[in-house]
């Protein structure tokens, strides 16, 4: 599990580099200059204070259920024990309010740090919080990493086992912040079976191994439907998501159903894995946070380990 993701970066070798504060990049494909120069304007790579683990949640296609994901994987950890925090990485289009059913305006603290929202037991925060419903983000890379900056590090998160971010699809500005801002514990890719959407998310797989980010694995979304009469389990498309997970070496770590409640849930703000606990849905995301939970321990000892050479 673990050594799939080890492999796909190389830390066996390269932990210290890694970790390092280095924002040296060293693959040479097509797109790579254009990530060199923008990795050079970014600070280096430091831990928030009391957040134990951060993971990102990233698809490469919008629409294939990211924050979906992103929601119910925060429920889960949370209902396994964890203490976990959601940041809304989709400066443009934010959803986690809605699906949180989030609506006031966070605070700050004495020392100007934001005060992160909770709801069911998560702490959240997302620019969505901060704008009118009806206002636009127009801005310019700079102004996003800078918000992302303000969200990320501009807040009182701790303490928490867990942070997840929820980013944009694609492979913009704010996955290269993340990567180069903060050591993140491994990313976790979201895509639906069709080959149309695989292959945008193998772009953003690349992105990730290029910058030396271990990938957990990925989320087959809308993977199948199951009879409401017989319970039969019907698969929606051909089996591409298991060519990718070949092809890219990267573990197919949950597939998750398609069932008609979980849009009332989102738009209704609360979360599926807690409106229908016994669902088939849920019963997915107990499996994908048990092997992340699984996955963070053994991640963990081996920096440990490491950094007690």
């Amino acid at each position: 599990m673990l050594k799939t993701a080890i492999r796909n970066i190389g830390i066996v070798q390269g932990l210290k580099q890694f970790y390092s504060s280095s924002s040296t990049v060293i693959s040479r494909k097509p797109d790579q200059r254009q990530v060199e120069l923008m990795a050079r304007s970014l600070p280096h790579r430091k831990k928030l204070k009391d957040v134990g683990n951060i993971i990102v949640v990233a698809s490469g296609k919008g629409g294939v259920g990211k924050t979906t994901t992103a929601v119910n994987l925060a429920i889960s950890l949370s209902l396994e024990g964890k203490s976990v925090g959601i940041l809304d990485g989709d400066i443009f289009g934010p959803t986690v309010p809605l699906m949180m059913n989030l609506k006031e305006m966070p605070l700050t603290d004495e020392n100007n740090m934001m005060i992160p929202l909770v709801n069911y037991g998560i702490k959240c925060l997302s620019m969505g919080l901060l704008m009118e419903d009806s206002s636009a983000v127009v801005w310019r890379g700079p102004l996003v990493m800078s918000a992302l900056q303000r969200l990320l590090k501009g807040a009182a998160w701790g303490p928490l086992d867990i942070l997840i971010v929820d980013t944009p699809p694609g492979t913009g500005d704010v996955h290269l912040s993340l990567s180069q801002n903060v050591p993140l514990s491994g990313v976790i890719l979201v895509s639906t079976p069709q080959t149309a959407a695989l292959n945008v998310t193998k772009r953003g797989a690349d992105m990730y191994k290029t910058l030396k980010v271990p990938i957990i694995g990925i989320v087959e979304n809308m993977s199948y439907v199951i009879c409401e009469n017989c319970k039969h389990k019907n698969v929606l498309y051909n089996n591409a998501i298991d060519d990718f997970s070949k092809e890219m070496n990267i573990d197919v770590i949950g597939k998750v159903p398609l069932e008609k409640e979980i849009i009332k849930c989102c738009e209704a703000g609360t979360p599926s894995c807690i409106k229908y606990p016994d669902s088939s849905f849920s019963e997915s995301y107990r499996h994908i946070s048990k092997y992340i939970i699984k996955y963070l321990e053994e991640f963990d000892t081996i920096i440990a380990n490491y950094k007690n050479k």
